[in-house]
């Protein structure tokens, strides 16, 4: 039987340290799609704004320049055969220095610009149309793809997140104590669920999922079973029309 169902767009939202990226490159691989990294984008756009010495007290600057600069996504592997999405600003290699400490601060901030953001959605969106892709983000499946077939929100404790936080510092060789991440992550949370402009929310349609607990591997068994059932749904759905 021919499977009739259209390639899915895939939204999976939550805050800083659930996990989304490690889990949305996985889904994205064991389903055949392209991931797209939009906290990725985020981050090469604050990388960018740090080489210009601009502070938030500059959002006009700031804009205009992300308008001009050329961001990239490339899908790669890493050594032991694990995906990898290397993020190039202008041609050059930056997968790296946008997971700084840094470039965390500022992200959540810079991404409230709003030609910033208008900028870099309207590029997700064209990525985005004709399905087979897996995003991850904070508005994704409320405000970037509001008709997405899957929804996840993921999250996990603060205590969680936070632990999670200071293995990525301390496997990049910098040294912080565990109650400023946490302090950190806190705050950013705060500042992500309250700005005005496409605040970090759990669409109504979403699935939630807790990761506490949970392995990578279950996490991304639970994404690709609500992948079958939405094309179980939407092939069902087509052959009533």
């Amino acid at each position: 039987m021919v499977d009739t169902a259209p390639a899915l767009k895939v939204a999976i939202d939550g805050p800083a340290g659930a996990g989304k990226s490690t889990v949305a490159k996985l889904a994205a691989k064991r389903l055949g799609y392209l991931y797209l990294d939009t906290g990725a984008m985020y981050r090469a756009a604050t990388v960018l704004a740090l080489r210009k010495g601009l502070s938030m007290e500059e959002p006009d600057e700031i804009a205009e320049a992300v308008a001009q600069a050329k961001i990239d996504l490339v899908p790669a592997m890493n050594a032991d055969g694990s995906p990898l999405l290397k993020v190039f600003l202008d041609d050059e290699d930056i997968t790296y220095e946008i997971r700084s400490r840094e470039v965390s601060l500022m992200v959540s901030p810079l991404s409230t610009i709003g030609p910033v953001r208008d900028s870099l959605v309207a590029q997700q969106r064209r990525l985005s149309q004709n399905g087979g892709v897996v995003l991850d983000g904070r508005d994704i499946g409320t405000v970037v793809l509001p008709n997405a077939e899957v929804k996840v929100f993921l999250t996990a404790s603060a205590a969680e997140r936070a632990k999670r936080r200071m293995r990525e510092f301390e496997a990049r060789g910098e040294s912080v104590a565990y109650d400023t991440v946490l302090q950190e992550m806190l705050e950013r949370d705060k500042r992500d669920s309250t700005r005005e402009i496409a605040p970090l929310k759990k669409a109504v349609d979403a699935h939630e999922v807790v990761t506490d607990g949970m392995s990578i591997a279950e996490v991304v068994d639970k994404i690709l079973e609500l992948c079958a059932n939405a094309k179980v749904h939407e092939r069902s759905r087509r052959e009533l029309i």
